[in-house]
């Protein structure tokens, strides 16, 4: 909808536009499929452990502001952040580092 003080695009300016919207469009699936690719189904012991750990750390929170020790509750809040990141970050893959190559 052009306003009064609004003028149309010329038409090299049009063309412009819309080459940056496809490679914007295209820049941007190819994003999804990296994402989608990278992320892989967390395991059912990851899961087990990530819940221990969340309710492992809720408790040791809770204790910590009971006895008013913050170092204790900052503890369970370490807890349950490592039970979160243990389903929410892709695995660890190690692999063994190959000889050096030569270089001549």
């Amino acid at each position: 909808m052009l306003k009064e003080h609004d003028m149309p695009l010329s038409e090299q300016e049009q063309r412009l536009l819309d080459e940056m919207e496809r490679n914007l469009y295209h820049s941007e699936a190819d994003d999804v499929t990296t994402v989608g690719a990278r992320r892989g189904r967390a395991n059912a012991t990851a899961i087990v452990l990530a819940a221990l750990g969340l309710l492992v750390g809720l408790s040791l929170l809770v204790l910590g502001v009971v006895v008013h020790q913050p170092l204790v509750g900052i503890a369970g809040f370490a807890v349950m952040f490592a039970g979160v990141m243990l389903v929410a970050a892709p695995p660890l893959r190690f692999t063994v580092p190959s000889a050096p190559r030569d270089r001549h």
